[in-house]
């Protein structure tokens, strides 16, 4: 494979950590404001269960010590292209979303934010409860 679809690929990768992110975080904001706002969407069991298992993945990541898989393959996928995997050389866009995503701090300062994240959205299954499926009466659709 030529160094440009290894390069194509990482910022691919890099758009999809990034919208993996976008969808833990803005998606808790969006239950809290949907919660307030009465918006019936945010008690919807699957999304409810898909963010929650995004979070719980995260944090036992942290917990657990493991490198996120999206950042080692993104370090990869850019090595193979001949790119400087910690300042990603992909362009604007690669560039500041590397600086959006990534943070130089001490790895327990991660598990702190990512478990206390995780409680939040514990709490907004109790506070904001997903919709249960109403079962039907006995004989009736």
């Amino acid at each position: 494979m030529s160094s440009s679809i290894y390069s194509l690929l990482a910022d691919l990768l890099l758009i999809t950590h990034a919208a993996f992110i976008g969808f833990i975080v803005i998606g808790l904001l969006l239950i809290l404001t949907g919660g307030v706002r009465r918006w019936k969407w945010v008690r919807n069991l699957p999304f409810r269960l898909l963010h929650l298992a995004a979070i719980v993945v995260v944090v036992l990541q942290a917990w657990l010590g493991v490198i996120c898989p999206l950042t080692t393959l993104e370090a990869w996928l850019r090595e193979q292209a001949g790119q400087n995997a910690l300042y990603g050389e992909a362009g604007f866009i690669a560039h500041w979303l590397h600086r959006l995503i990534f943070f130089s701090a001490p790895p327990w300062m991660f598990t702190v934010c990512y478990t206390a994240f995780g409680l939040l959205v514990l709490l907004s299954w109790i506070v904001i409860a997903p919709a249960r499926k109403r079962s039907t009466a006995r004989g009736q659709p």
